[in-house]
């Protein structure tokens, strides 16, 4: 293989799980003859979702690469991922996107599922347009999905096509912009037919509707209008072209990707509506020859691949490679990816998406290239990593594979984070939700055999006092020669909330001497670090006010050890209770879930603040509630089931709260459990 093509478009298919992008793929590279026959998704023969996870899973569980030629014209495929708990791969797949193309299913109750990735397009500024799939299941007509979707589109929503039905089942259309009419064949090209008569009024108020639409933003177009005059086709598709790519409309297809309905006619509009690489450079402010890197993969013939779109030059193996991270890095051997199949190249071309070998000092959303301009980091929500797994390895002897490992799935995956906890000295991986965490798993066990125990994080559960004592502490030991002596009578005090710790001394005459006064502190200190209760204690203020030493046997460790007596005893006096972690919660979610998120969150120990509508969103509200720590990873699971998997949720630290009760009982039993 020479090279890679020149001048490609690269397309997203991005939409809600099970809405059939993969199957889409499939048939798009079928069609256009890139691939001999037609594959399926459930048989796991299809070029996309070729990894053991996606295969186990019966869906993407990463972004897939694919790529054909059409009317001498060359297409790149990104299919990503529709589950929440992967759309990393969503997100990095949109950076260098020319065009995205939602996929959703018939059925008008599912149109919320788009209305997350709809608003997401629209704050950046990316075309697109819609195509329902799976048609053939769909009953009656698409009127009601329409009026389903258009309040979650800033964009008008631009129908194509206008079905065409016999009974229930749909089996051809009118593309409304060529005024033609089609009946679908199943594994073939849709063929002509002449426009039913019983359908010709409503194809007319159809046409004459989009080019309404259409005319909002064209005044020669509304002027032919109004003035009764029948426009051109190079009019219409000139408006559709336009529109698309400024984000004033949505163009919306139809057809079955199984079947391979309407597949044809969406390869030709793709052909006409998808912009240009040089636009989609101008978008990403791109002002020079650059390539974008937009994701690290691992392929198991060639290891890492730096995944980059090339815009503006032609990039060759081993060209130098210019970016904060690259000084002195050349390109290793390029790749073109086609699904799970690499295939070398000597060179890509403008527009062409590759991997890059030998590239280990490049990161992902890095942009390189002696010409280009500085990237300026986008104002983009940062994605949501709410849950969180405590992993160990059974052999020490691994810890460093282990960190080898989630570096590198890290760098691949930029919903994932690791870190070790400094309290607990877990190692603590973050992830979007527990599917997703479920993956990277499964993934250190494959590739880098690598099998963890898990545990859910400990929770920061502290111990406090209720009221004053005064104690002393002493610790005396002989056993020949210098014995052991420290003295010391301290008076505990509780404060306020969130106050931590404070150590005050009003020694005076002498009693304990200054330079023991720091380890009577130290061992106030040890103490706090497992009180009564057997957790960490916290807001409370401790003063040394009395005690005694010897010329001999005291010590600065006599004095620690006293120090540590002393504050036990006084917190088994102080009447100690607990304390947990409380954050401040806001989950967005559809509003048809809203009445079952409150009466989740009742039986979560929470205490709902208030909710409002979403701004900016259709039907979606936002919800503010007080909630345990300790509950959310329960609560992601409800959230999750009780919204479609749509809800999300942003935490924070608020405050530590009195816990008491069986809930109390079953925090003071974990923490005397034995290690």
């Amino acid at each position: 293989m020479d090279a890679i093509g020149n001048g490609a478009r690269a397309i997203a298919l991005v939409g809600p799980a099970g809405a059939g992008k993969t199957s889409l793929a499939e048939a798009l590279l079928h069609a256009a003859g890139a691939i001999p026959r037609l594959g399926s998704v459930d048989a796991g023969s299809s070029v996309g979702d070729a990894s053991p996870e996606a295969r186990a899973r019966g869906g993407s569980t990463e972004l897939n690469l694919s790529r054909f030629d059409w009317m001498g014209d060359e297409y790149l495929l990104l299919d990503t991922p529709g589950s929440p708990g992967f759309a990393a791969d969503a997100h990095c797949a949109l950076d260098v996107a020319d065009l995205a193309l939602v996929v959703i299913t018939p059925e008008p109750e599912r149109a919320a599922l788009a209305e997350p990735i709809l608003r997401e397009l629209e704050s950046r500024g990316i075309p697109h347009a819609l195509f329902v799939n799976k048609i053939d299941k769909a009953r009656g007509g698409l009127e009601a999905l329409l009026d389903a979707l258009q309040p979650l589109s800033a964009a008008t929503l631009v129908a194509r096509e206008l079905p065409i039905s016999k009974g229930e089942a749909i089996v051809g259309f009118v593309d409304l912009a060529l005024d033609r009419a089609f009946r679908f064949r199943p594994g073939q090209a849709s063929e002509r037919i002449d426009l039913p008569t019983d359908l010709a009024e409503m194809e007319r108020s159809a046409r004459f509707h989009m080019l309404e639409q259409l005319a909002d933003h064209d005044d020669y177009l509304l002027e032919q209008l109004l003035n009764d005059e029948e426009p051109d086709r190079d009019t219409v598709f000139g408006d559709l072209q336009r529109e698309t790519a400024d984000g004033l409309a949505v163009p919306v297809m139809f057809g079955s990707a199984i079947n391979g309905h309407g597949v044809r006619r969406l390869l030709k509009a793709l052909r006409h509506d998808t912009p240009a690489a040089e636009v989609t450079a101008r978008r990403l402010a791109i002002e020079g020859p650059a390539i974008e890197v937009f994701k690290i993969a691992s392929d198991s013939s060639v290891g890492r691949l730096a995944l980059a779109r090339v815009f503006g030059t032609e990039l060759a193996e081993g060209a130098e490679l210019q970016g904060p991270t690259t000084r002195g890095t050349r390109a290793g051997a390029l790749f073109g990816v086609q699904g799970a199949a690499t295939m070398r190249t000597k060179r890509a071309a403008q527009g062409d998406i590759v991997g890059i070998a030998k590239a280990d000092a490049v990161l992902a959303g890095e942009r390189l290239g002696e010409g280009a301009a500085p990237k300026e980091k986008e104002a983009r929500a940062p994605r949501l990593a709410n849950s969180a797994l405590a992993i160990s390895v059974q052999d020490q002897k691994d810890e460093v594979r282990l960190s080898t490992a989630l570096n590198r799935l890290v760098e691949e995956d930029l919903g994932l984070s690791w870190e070790a906890d400094g309290e607990t000295h877990a190692t603590l991986l973050r992830g979007v939700n527990d599917e997703h965490l479920a993956l990277a798993l499964d993934r250190l066990k494959r590739r880098y055999g690598l099998e963890v125990s898990t545990a859910p994080p400990s929770v920061a559960i502290r111990e406090t006092v209720r009221k004053p004592a005064s104690q002393r502490g002493r610790h005396k030991k002989q056993s020949g020669g210098h014995g052991q002596y420290g003295d010391v009578v301290i008076e505990l005090r509780p404060l306020e909330r969130g106050e931590g710790f404070r150590f005050e001394e009003r020694i005076s005459g002498g009693v304990v001497p200054r330079q023991w006064i720091p380890a009577v502190e130290q061992g106030i200190r040890d103490a706090m670090q497992s009180g009564p209760l057997g957790c960490k204690v916290v807001d409370v203020a401790v003063t040394l006010v009395d005690g005694s030493y010897h010329s001999v046997d005291s010590s600065e460790l006599a004095f620690r050890t006293a120090g540590r007596i002393a504050m036990s005893e006084a917190l088994a006096a102080a009447a100690p209770y607990l304390l947990e972690p409380i954050a401040r919660v806001a989950i967005d979610t559809p509003g048809t879930a809203t009445s079952r998120i409150t009466s989740a969150l009742a039986s979560r120990r929470a205490r709902v603040l208030g909710m409002s509508p979403r701004e900016g969103w259709s039907r979606w509200d936002t919800i503010e509630a007080l909630v345990p720590e300790a509950e959310l990873p329960a609560l992601q699971a409800d959230l999750r089931s009780l919204s479609q998997g749509m809800a999300t949720y942003r935490a924070q630290f608020d405050h530590m709260a009195e816990v008491t009760g069986r809930q109390a009982d079953a925090y003071i039993g974990r923490e005397r459990m034995p290690a």
